[in-house]
């Protein structure tokens, strides 16, 4: 076994070269922010789409372009808004008159890197239409199925702070996004670069340097690092922690509904991919406690109990994060 670990370790180094390009062709864009941009390549890695929530001017829609010009493959930035229709998005069927016939009109979900920004702001049946290509990969238009060609990527933004107008995200596909982060402001370091930057007449523009076969490849080498059992157990008391009434976790009474066996899955796939990153062959603990918050956040319904507390999921996951063992 700790033969196959190392041999994994050898290719990992091999195939994980582009993560090093890449990164520094982003840095010629986007000042700090290193968060965010880890967690939109570990999303990459492990094939899960992102949901990024900040105030505006972070950095986010910024980002998500600047990471699909790095990669040389179709993008589509789609704006959501409230007069948004499921056939602006996943496309319609078009009726000739010469013809008598109908032809396929694709939409623009037709692409590799898809940047939904301001998500919420669409209703919920455009949000539900993206449901399908989401979780299956494929777009139905009339009846006809079309497979959409990988990498295929949601990066979904949205604005925590202006609600009016917009449209709470349905829990079936808030559940679809494998992570949620959260957006911070800069340090005064990286403001002051960012402004020296931006503000100097031209932005800079990444250019591509990485092949989307290299990314292919590095996802199945991802599904080759290394679990142990204990790790997989310690995965499984975090997500069954969630729906525990148990008062030693310092959670009972706050949570409504817990996280769902997605969240196991996620959670595993997703430190695999965090260990890639770090150039490793194998999960660490550590790596589940990095990922965890991101990948749980929007997975655990607190009660009223919980917000009449003022707390909220997160503060529910770190207890949850603090109390279980760590192997």
């Amino acid at each position: 076994m700790y033969a196959d670990i190392k041999a994994i370790g050898e290719r990992i180094e091999r195939e994980s070269e582009f993560v090093t390009t890449l990164l520094a062709e982003i840095d010629k864009v986007i000042v700090g922010q290193r968060y965010m941009i880890e967690r939109l390549l570990i999303g990459l890695l492990a094939d899960g789409h992102v949901l990024i929530e900040g105030v505006p001017g972070l950095a986010k829609t910024l980002a998500v372009r600047t990471l699909s010009r790095a990669i040389d493959t179709r993008f589509q930035r789609i704006q959501f808004t409230p007069d948004l229709l499921p056939a602006d998005l996943i496309g319609t069927l078009v009726y000739s008159p010469d013809t008598g016939t109908f032809s396929t009109k694709k939409g623009p979900i037709f692409a590799n890197l898809i940047l939904a920004d301001e998500i919420n702001r669409a209703p919920a049946k455009v949000q539900s239409a993206l449901l399908e290509a989401m979780q299956e990969r494929q777009v139905t238009i009339g009846s006809e199925t079309f497979k959409l060609e990988r990498p295929f990527l949601v990066l979904a933004t949205q604005n925590p702070i202006e609600q009016e107008g917009t449209y709470p995200l349905p829990e079936a596909q808030v559940d679809r996004f494998m992570l949620k982060l959260r957006v911070t402001y800069p340090s005064r370091e990286e403001e002051l670069d960012i402004m020296n930057r931006m503000a100097g007449g031209s932005e800079p523009v990444a250019s591509p340097v990485v092949r989307p076969d290299s990314i292919l490849k590095a996802r199945q080498l991802v599904n080759e690092v290394y679990v142990d059992e204990k790790i997989k157990q310690y995965i499984l008391d975090i997500v069954f922690a969630t729906r525990s009434s148990d008062d030693r976790l310092g959670v009972s009474g706050l949570i409504a509904y817990g996280a769902s066996p997605r969240a196991s899955i996620y959670l595993s796939i997703a430190a695999r991919a965090h260990a890639f990153l770090a150039r490793r062959a194998y999960v660490t603990p550590e790596d589940i406690k990095s990922i965890a918050m991101d990948v749980l956040r929007h997975r655990v319904i607190i009660t009223y109990e919980a917000e009449a507390e003022e707390l909220s999921s997160e503060d529910v996951v770190q207890r949850i994060l603090d109390k279980v063992e760590v192997p």
